[in-house]
């Protein structure tokens, strides 16, 4: 038995041969005659099971699922506490069922187990649980500016939602898509990504289980050349959410456009990491650390583009590059690892691709820079710094998406400023400073749509959050999702008998 099969035995699940989609709350049959694509884990390469290909007509059966489902009003028309006990059911479960949801995604993703148990699993969790508080206080308005009349605004769900979750973190983010537009009524159809299917798919079972009506979310598979695209391009999808790439979602918006469906898109990021000499140096070098090296650099808010004041330059540098040449990089089931493997194998040669061209651009290769073939098959790349002196190079420019920083020197604020706002995205951005007036003016000036100042990775899940150029376009949020996910309807009821003008009448 392999590793993998040994982690998911002790923790009480199995994995299938073949990863099928879901609808009407049913597994979809296995179709010998479908295209399969392999699943393998990431920590080894080796194949754990088949993804079974949804061509154009099984999405479109998906979408009538998730239609008449929409239609029927089990959960379109439900009542508030009755979808708030879903999500606080399915909630619990999710949380009971932390391990096993962990090593699913740990099989497929490649994410350190623990940190997806203690950290991503919970996220999903409290996602449902925000979404649940959410919608019990949400309410309409009403005004009577008008003598006689009174208006009443309300919300309708909007009605079928295509999500298009990514793959590196496929629980916790699936889990927002899922939150945000069934809490307020609609249905959906849900395409996680082909290399990250299986944490996904059994928390939608969970949410059945927890008392969702089946056909309310239906999940399709399959590449987005092919299932993404059908989906994407569908007539009788009401809104869009994209979660990924910017280049997908291009093509995700050209497909909308068509039919002049709404798009949500959370995208990618190139964030800088500002430390200023009058920072807490050791808390700068921690959080640093975190903001690149978490998700074993595969996340859109990485802090991958550090900036560090001269004053404190050389010691930074050398502090930095001593900490990620101790970094733990191993089998992402081991509780100790801090790094991870890479997702996927063409995921881990395009990694290798951006280190190789930073060197050809001259940025200074401090620690890294290689695939760790020492640890076997897996898709491993050491934790990889570089020193640069242009913002242009490729390095600073295009999202690497993994293990791989750059350190850049500056003289002052505001060539700080001129550098982090030197990009073509506005994701997040970091700011280390013990001075309040620098903070709140770099808060003003960062064209980005969060700012976390001497900390990393903090979230409440009551702002909203977004980019600002390439990005995305709008944001995850209580509101936000309202907005989004709904239609908002105005009624104006006449109070009494106000007078109507009488067309076609003689003059009394």
């Amino acid at each position: 038995m392999s590793t993998i099969d040994q982690a998911v035995a002790a923790a009480g699940t199995t994995l299938p041969d073949v990863i099928t989609g879901h609808m009407g709350g049913k597994s979809v049959p296995v179709d010998a005659s479908a295209k399969h694509l392999g699943v393998y884990f990431p920590g080894t390469g080796e194949q754990i099971a088949s993804l079974q290909e949804d061509d154009a007509s099984v999405v479109a059966t998906a979408v009538s699922t998730a239609r008449e489902s929409f239609g029927r009003g089990e959960w379109s028309r439900a009542s508030t506490a009755t979808r708030q006990a879903v999500f606080r059911n399915a909630a619990q479960l999710i949380r009971d069922h932390a391990e096993e949801l962990a090593v699913l995604e740990c099989a497929c993703a490649g994410l350190p187990s623990s940190h997806l148990a203690s950290r991503q699993v919970p996220r999903a969790a409290d996602n449902l649980d925000f979404f649940a508080d959410y919608i019990g206080v949400i309410a309409g308005e009403t005004f009577e500016q008008l003598l006689g009349y009174q208006t009443a605004v309300t919300r309708q769900p909007a009605g079928v939602a295509a999500l298009f979750a990514p793959w590196n973190a496929p629980l916790a983010l699936a889990s927002m898509q899922i939150a945000s537009s069934l809490a307020f009524g609609n249905t959906a159809v849900l395409k996680p990504s082909e290399f990250t299917p299986l944490s996904v798919l059994r928390m939608v079972a969970m949410m059945e289980e927890a008392g969702l009506p089946p056909g309310t979310i239906n999940v399709v598979n399959g590449s987005g050349a092919v299932t993404g695209a059908a989906l994407a391009g569908s007539a009788d999808i009401d809104r869009i959410a994209f979660t990924g790439g910017g280049q997908t979602a291009r093509q995700v918006m050209s497909a909308a456009a068509q039919h002049l469906t709404p798009v949500h898109f959370e995208l990618g990021g190139k964030s800088a990491n500002i430390v200023f000499d009058d920072a807490d140096f050791h808390r700068a070098i921690d959080g640093s650390l975190v903001n690149i090296f978490s998700n074993s650099g595969q996340i859109c808010i990485a802090g991958s583009r550090i900036l560090v004041q001269r004053a404190i330059a050389e010691r930074f540098i050398e502090a930095f590059v001593t900490r990620t040449r101790l970094l733990t990089v191993g089998n992402p089931l081991d509780h100790s690892t801090e790094v991870g493997p890479m997702a996927f194998k063409a995921h881990q040669e395009r990694v290798l691709e951006h280190i190789a061209r930073a060197q050809s651009e001259g940025a200074t290769l401090l620690c890294g820079g290689e695939a760790r073939t020492d640890l076997g098959d897996g898709y491993f790349v050491t934790p990889t710094v570089f020193q640069v002196d242009s913002n242009q190079l490729s390095l600073c420019q295009e999202e690497v998406f993994g293990p791989v920083v750059s350190i850049q020197v500056f003289e002052d604020d505001n060539e700080a400023l001129s550098l982090a706002n030197d990009s073509r995205f506005g994701l997040v951005g970091y700011c280390w400073t013990n001075s309040l007036a620098r903070a709140q003016a770099f808060q003003q000036r960062v064209d980005a749509g969060t700012l976390w100042i001497n900390t990393p990775l903090a979230r409440d899940l009551r702002a909203p959050f977004g980019g600002f150029k390439e990005s995305g376009i709008g944001r995850d949020g209580p509101r936000q999702a309202a907005d989004f996910f709904t239609e908002e309807k105005a009624t104006i009821t006449a109070i009494g008998a106000p007078p109507i003008r009488k067309l076609g009448a003689a003059a009394d």
